[in-house]
């Protein structure tokens, strides 16, 4: 029976974001994270997004970015629905609430070939 809160390392060298039960567990050059999968926009899979320059968490669907280590959105979403550009406003509007509603942070351990949500 497997773990739903683990992944195998070999699915997450540096730079990448997967999935492992509820969380987006990610590799920071070989600092692994783990945060809720669930974009504070539109509810984007944020197992399913990237890893910037800065190591934030950068969402797939309008790139709105966040800080792994506290979970707070550090940019906004660019886009709405289906539009990908900019919003004026309206994403001031979602990354106000987002710094009330910021991603669960869970703590992460390697276990042998597994990462491990904590």
């Amino acid at each position: 029976m497997s773990d739903p809160d683990r992944i195998p390392a070999a699915q997450l060298p540096p730079g990448t974001v997967g999935r492992a039960g509820k969380w987006a567990v990610g590799n920071r050059d070989g600092e692994y994270f783990a945060v809720s999968r669930r974009c504070r926009h539109q509810l984007a899979d944020l197992s399913k997004g990237s890893l910037d320059e800065n190591g934030c968490l950068v969402c797939p669907w309008h790139q709105a970015r966040y800080d792994v280590r506290s979970g707070a959105m550090v940019e906004g979403p660019r886009g709405l629905l289906g539009y990908h550009g900019p919003t004026p406003g309206y994403t001031q509007l979602v990354r106000g609430y987002a710094q009330v509603l910021k991603l669960k942070v869970k703590k992460v351990l390697r276990r042998g070939d597994d990462v491990v949500v904590e």
